[in-house]
């Protein structure tokens, strides 16, 4: 009574602050956690996996240092730095790479050597993030889908076909959204979680003595006396904390405190249990059949099915967290000017972050099938894990160490404590991985590589467009100079002209005064800015300034998160002869056809590259929002 009394003061939107974080908690769980949520189905068994040409014996020494290592490398990469630390770098809401590296080196602050190399880093680190969104669904999913193998032998060549069939399904329904995914996904996540816990608790039963692993000397003693074969499996304890990017990633999604809440309430118990479990079989049973497939053989014989059926599932959703992740940095790219203009849908009415790129999308599930269907099975393809987030970790602390001493104000010895912690750990990981190039672990390297190099071309060739513009644009004053000493024809109606600089004269009004020779009653001159932060305050979405002859400057402001509609900015904003109508409006954009003038300002094959993406970037018309009936384009060349 007493607390149903005390329930009754607590103010209505308290209960629904807490529902809403309930809520998000529980979808967090199918959307951000599911990467790292499904490591036990893999990460043990290749430590001990006797088919595996870097595995351990399952001695109890070996098998109470990997746990040492498996826990402490959750905690320390995990729980310390992601979500003590890392997640605490909010770009207003939002996270991942390329926002770090925003706040790391603003736009605004003077260029140098050390700067350009991080920021490079930063989008090579972007790019490795789309290398592994490519084999964490393949694995994740080929890593359930075998455990057919064990309840059903014979069906062992049908794995790759059943998995190719799971994953066309995971990514039809990525253009639903990850909010309407999260809800989905999240209750099953919930059951796959208390799953790992009980099967976890049964191993510890049977042999409690496994609980000692939590000793860090344990780990320590592994590394020692272990020799090379110790440092290589470092390689395969790094897949336990594979996922903890998508944390960060993932952030804007949902917001930190449901992440937090997830992981310490749920997902962290949930995995220290079922390794300890996993470890108490090898204990108790080493033989090369538990040790090829530990997680597995935790289950009842009648519950294998059962089992298999819900990992699976998890698998889906572990592929759901590097999926959405993959969304939300190609979206931060493309405002910050390192990808061309791509289609994106925004899923929700509530949360800005939750979006749907289908070019994305297709890309993604086609290299996934490929995987599959060349790798064959999840350890080959443990060869290719692990290379591309254990460099993207490393440059992510880099980052991370100037950002800190940016935002927090904190000293070089601060900053250096915790990042040189980190990077000791993170180096070791990256080492033993950089083993598995040959291997497989080429592949995110490559892929890497040539989307860092699609992402550099686009900045560089983005740029020196901008540079040829710009010298040929005529200086504002002298634009109203000679209208005021030559004043043109002037026609009915409204005629907006895109301009990428706010200061300058937009070409297109040349072209249209030059070739037409005319002008409209009213003109404006937009210009679409995006400034390096997630989200603008509506207070400061639009600037409007009265410009000689008629003419008047609006400028938008939008976050590298936010996706410009420039209609809904012309209607909110006070213009001068009052507000728009569309029919008697007219857009005058210019497009740019890029030509190679020979000079070395960039190598052939990149030109053609910027060219060829140029051409297949979305249109101006479909990205701004604007008519396509109302849209004038007016071409031009421009050499590079």
């Amino acid at each position: 009574m007493a607390a149903r009394a005390a329930a009754s003061h607590i103010p209505p939107g308290v209960h629904d602050a807490r529902t809403r974080l309930g809520l998000l908690t529980i979808a967090a769980l199918g959307v951000v956690l599911g990467d790292i949520g499904t490591s036990p189905l893999y990460a043990m068994r290749e430590c001990f996996n006797p088919e595996s040409s870097h595995a351990l014996p399952a001695t109890p020494a070996n098998v109470l240092g990997v746990l040492s290592l498996i826990f402490w490398s959750l905690i320390l990469i995990v729980s310390v730095k992601y979500l003590g630390f890392v997640l605490r770098a909010s770009n207003r809401g939002e996270g991942g790479i390329l926002s770090l590296m925003a706040l790391a080196f603003p736009d605004k602050e003077r260029p140098n050597r050390v700067r350009a190399v991080l920021m490079a880093g930063g989008v090579f680190g972007a790019a490795l993030l789309y290398g592994d969104g490519m084999i964490t669904p393949a694995m994740t999913v080929l890593s359930a889908v075998e455990g057919l193998s064990i309840a059903a032998p014979g069906i062992k060549h049908f794995i790759p076909p059943i998995a190719v069939g799971i994953l066309v399904a995971l990514f039809s329904i990525q253009r639903l959204g990850t909010g309407l995914v999260g809800k989905m996904f999240g209750p099953v996540m919930v059951l796959w979680f208390l799953t790992l816990a009980v099967l976890g608790i049964k191993g510890v039963l049977l042999r409690p003595e496994v609980l000692v692993a939590f000793n860090p000397w344990n780990g320590l003693h592994l590394l020692l006396t272990n020799g090379h074969q110790g440092f290589v499996i470092i390689g395969a304890v790094f897949l336990v904390v594979t996922g903890g990017e998508a944390l960060y990633a993932d952030m804007g999604h949902f917001g930190v405190r449901p992440i937090r809440c997830a992981w310490f309430a749920i997902v962290l118990p949930a995995l220290f249990l079922n390794y300890l479990g996993q470890g108490a079989l090898l204990l108790d049973d080493p033989s090369p059949a538990k040790a090829g497939n530990p997680f597995f053989h935790l289950a009842p014989t009648w519950a294998l099915y059962p089992l298999i059926a819900l990992a699976t599932g998890a698998a889906c959703i572990a592929s759901q967290a590097l999926i959405s992740g993959a969304f939300s940095l190609s979206m931060q790219a493309i405002q910050l000017g390192y990808l061309p203009r791509m289609i994106i849908r925004h899923t929700s009415r509530h949360e800005r972050g939750q979006i749907y790129m289908p070019h994305v999308n297709w890309a993604l599930m086609t290299a996934c099938i490929g995987l599959v269907l060349g790798f064959g099975t999840s350890s080959n393809l443990a060869a290719a894990y692990g290379v591309a987030v254990a460099g993207t970790e490393v440059i992510t602390t880099c980052l991370f160490y100037f950002a800190a001493r940016r935002l927090w104000g904190w000293s070089r010895l601060q900053a250096l404590a915790l990042c040189g912690l980190l990077l000791s750990v993170e180096l070791a990981f990256l080492s033993s991985n950089l083993l598995k190039v040959t291997h497989g672990g080429w592949f995110p390297l490559v892929a890497g590589a040539a989307i860092f190099a699609i992402m550099a071309t686009w900045k560089t060739g983005r740029r020196l467009v901008w540079e040829r513009l710009k010298n040929a644009t005529l200086p504002r004053d002298l634009f109203f100079a000679d209208i005021e000493a030559n004043p043109p024809l002037r026609v009915p109606g409204t005629a907006i002209f895109m301009a990428g600089n706010p200061n300058g004269t937009p070409v297109a009004l040349l072209h249209n005064l030059k070739h037409n020779k005319v002008l409209h009653a009213r003109n404006i001159l937009l210009t679409i800015v995006t400034d390096e932060i997630p989200h603008v305050p509506e207070a400061e979405r639009v600037q409007v300034e009265q410009l000689p002859c008629g003419f008047q400057r609006v400028v938008g402001h939008y976050g590298f998160m936010e996706e410009p509609d420039v209609l809904k900015l012309l209607q909110t904003c006070t213009l001068a002869g009052g507000p728009l109508e569309i029919a008697k409006t007219t857009f005058f954009l210019s497009r740019e056809t890029v030509l190679d003038t020979g000079k070395a300002r960039m190598s052939r094959w990149r030109k053609w590259l910027f060219a060829m993406l140029a051409r297949n970037a979305q249109t101006a018309t479909s990205y701004f929002g604007l008519p396509a009936n109302r849209v004038v384009e007016l071409g031009m060349q421009v050499e590079i």
